[in-house]
């Protein structure tokens, strides 16, 4: 494996419905500063990657409407880099758009396809996780993905079944997949976490782009013959035209649907980094630094009185108090406030509907 064949793929085009108020459709969190910490989670996600792979080989899939964002966030990758998608599609057709891209500009890349708005802790142990993938997938056919080690009986994550029976001869440390499992509810994911083969489905793809786009012929020859029809375009001025005619051609389907659960060489990388997909308030909560009666408070003048377990954020001038409450979301942005059950966050979704 040499680092020059080594890409990245950020795909940046969710909206994050579950962390409203903060995150909307307009200005999703993946461009928010939601820790507080100077760095956007997208700008998060670049960072921790420095050192994987040139900057040349850095793509950023997304919405059109955020193409400025991403811009704006990320001035360091290549415009020709940044592939804008006319509607949203799931990640199985934004897989394939870029795969293809990267097929033409490099047959023998190696590729880690990450989404943009996940937190990492222990960035060294992750580079050295995301480099012995890129090591693997370049020396076989293989699929790869990561898998978390749980902590906890987590319902807003789906799961990796894997094999822990039998290692790859090639890495003692990979498994093959046994089966993915979906979100699951409460009971099923406390049985989950007493059973060392299940782990978390990070989200997180490794493969060389020949095994990709053979996996796309294979299962999904539809949305695999509109983006190898387009080779003769990409990295030409009729490539965005032919894009945003062709695209909704697509199924609306996800990876995991598309070619995780149907191929046959899928294997499975255990990690333990400090990882979070930051879907929820709640995993804001479990990630960050709490007071002595349990309290997560991020923005400038915040002052909890009688207040225990709660997660607050409100980045804005404003003085906020807040007396007698015990697991709750406190939220400010844009005019807009939230406070709501911790243990009810699932349906914020369905409440701003």
């Amino acid at each position: 494996m040499t680092k020059a064949n080594s890409h990245l793929v950020i795909m940046t085009g969710g909206i994050g419905s579950r962390f409203w108020p903060m995150s909307t459709e307009e200005r999703p969190k993946q461009f928010i500063d939601i820790l507080g910490v100077g760095r956007t989670l997208l700008q998060m996600t670049y960072d921790r990657f420095k050192d994987i792979c040139p900057p040349e080989n850095i793509w950023i899939v997304t919405n059109k409407k955020y193409a400025k964002q991403v811009q704006e966030q990320l001035p360091e990758v290549n415009r020709a880099n940044i592939l804008l998608e006319p509607c949203r599609r799931n990640t199985a057709p934004c897989i394939a758009y870029v795969s293809w891209k990267i097929k033409k500009r490099d047959p023998n890349a190696n590729i880690v396809v990450s989404p943009s708005d996940h937190i990492v802790v222990d960035i060294q142990g992750f580079r050295a996780v995301i480099n012995d993938c890129l090591k693997f997938t370049d020396e076989t056919d293989a699929i790869l993905t990561l898998g978390m080690k749980p902590n906890r009986p987590e319902t807003g994550y789906g799961y990796i079944q894997a094999d822990l029976s039998s290692h790859s001869a090639r890495n003692n440390k990979i498994f093959r997949v046994d089966s993915f499992k979906e979100k699951p509810d409460l009971k099923t994911a406390e049985k989950y976490i007493t059973n060392k083969f299940f782990f978390w489905n990070a989200g997180i793809f490794i493969w060389n782009v020949h095994t990709i786009v053979n996996a796309f012929r294979v299962y999904q020859p539809a949305i695999s013959r509109i983006f190898e029809n387009l080779l003769p375009y990409y990295d030409t001025e009729q490539e965005q035209e032919l894009i945003d005619n062709s695209y909704a051609e697509c199924e609306n389907i996800s990876i995991d649907y598309a070619i995780m659960e149907k191929a046959e060489e899928i294997f499975v990388y255990p990690a333990e980094f400090g990882w979070s997909d930051l879907g929820t308030w709640g995993s804001l909560w479990s990630l960050s630094k709490h007071d002595l009666y349990g309290n997560c408070c991020i923005g400038q003048d915040i002052r909890m009185v009688d207040s225990h377990n709660c997660v607050v954020h409100t980045l804005g001038s404003k003085k906020v108090v807040i007396q007698g409450l015990e697991d709750y979301i406190i939220a400010e942005h844009d005019d807009c406030l939230l406070i709501c059950k911790l243990k009810e966050e699932q349906k914020i979704k369905q409440f701003i509907e």
